[in-house]
């Protein structure tokens, strides 16, 4: 996987993964093209996340429903790492994600940035999709996040967040997931079932 070449080493990490009756290219496609509305649970969740933010100021603008999400996190902090098409797309952040009111992260604009980056109190996320073909004419997508931590402190910190935010995350990315699945079945007959 590409996702092996930016964050072969991590410490923490969750994988979701949906059978879905539509071809590579659609479901890759599908990826690229799932929006917020799509997914409007998942949109909510967020918003809530970046509340505290928001009210002491320092918070983004919320996502856009029509805007395609890969789109809007390329201009919102994240960075492709890689792409090989209608195989499997992977984006980059850096961030102190366990702080409440958030902190402007530091500007990684391309992958040898990302990963040369070794500040302290900082952690590096990863978060690919990848398309499998499988047998009787269906296609396996997953979603596999990876979230680096190098010092034991700033560790420390996200290990206390990561139980509190990944029911929250899981979900999110099952919703996602169900997004990309009804979007590539439209026009392709069948339906798609959620693998382990």
């Amino acid at each position: 996987m590409l996702l092996d070449t930016f964050l072969p080493d991590y410490h923490f990490r969750e994988v979701h993964a949906m059978r879905v009756r539509a071809s590579p290219s659609r479901l890759f496609r599908a990826v690229r093209d799932v929006t917020p509305a799509d997914v409007p649970l998942a949109s909510a969740l967020l918003w809530v996340r970046a509340l505290p933010a928001r009210l002491a100021g320092r918070g983004r603008p919320g996502l856009a429903r029509r805007r395609p999400i890969i789109e809007q996190a390329l201009r919102g902090g994240f960075v492709l790492l890689a792409e090989e098409p209608d195989r499997e797309l992977v984006l980059g952040t850096i961030g102190q994600f366990w702080k409440v009111l958030g902190t402007e992260p530091p500007s990684v604009t391309t992958p040898a940035e990302f990963l040369a980056f070794d500040r302290p109190d900082y952690a590096r996320a990863a978060i690919n999709f990848s398309v499998e073909e499988s047998c009787g004419g269906s296609t396996i997508i997953r979603t596999e996040t990876r979230v680096a931590v190098a010092d034991p402190v700033a560790r420390r910190k996200f290990a206390a967040y990561w139980p509190v935010i990944y029911p929250g995350s899981a979900l999110i990315r099952r919703m996602w997931l169900g997004a990309i699945k009804r979007r590539a079945e439209r026009a392709t007959p069948g339906s798609g079932e959620e693998v382990q």
